[in-house]
């Protein structure tokens, strides 16, 4: 593991363009990681897909992205955070299919299998902050 965990950087999600660019930011810290490339992949979709939603179902948001070590072992960790309307139901947004819009239905569900933690912090009246963190295997 060479090198210092590079610190957060927060990005702004208010336009289509802002999705371009977390994904954008993400291949680097992913690259930086070292992750193989299937995993470069897997982070990358769910960082899209949370982004898009971070943007459609939250109003705009933000996304702090930076490379985490912990216990001996070096990750990405990507939080994505707005203040729109929250999740009224949590048990239904993550079912696999569901969708509260004219999606795929996988934003959530996806993401969750897509990384190796995952956590979801919303209420009704209080916006969303959605962490995950995959680790370089």
């Amino acid at each position: 593991m060479s090198g210092e965990p590079r610190g957060p950087e927060v990005l702004r999600i208010t336009a289509n363009a802002g999705v371009v660019q977390a994904r954008q930011l993400v291949r680097t810290l992913a690259q930086e990681c070292r992750f193989s490339l299937v995993e470069q992949t897997k982070l990358i979709t769910a960082a899209s897909e949370l982004a898009r939603n971070t943007l459609v179902h939250g109003g705009g948001g933000t996304m702090t992205a930076s490379v985490v070590e912990e216990r001996g072992r070096r990750g990405t960790r990507l939080v994505f955070a707005d203040e729109g309307p929250g999740i009224a139901d949590v048990d239904l947004a993550l079912t696999d299919g569901w969708t509260s819009g004219g999606g795929m239905g996988l934003g959530l569900s996806g993401s969750r299998r897509l990384v190796d933690d995952f956590v979801l912090d919303t209420e009704p009246g209080r916006g969303t902050v959605v962490t995950v963190t995959k680790w370089v295997r």
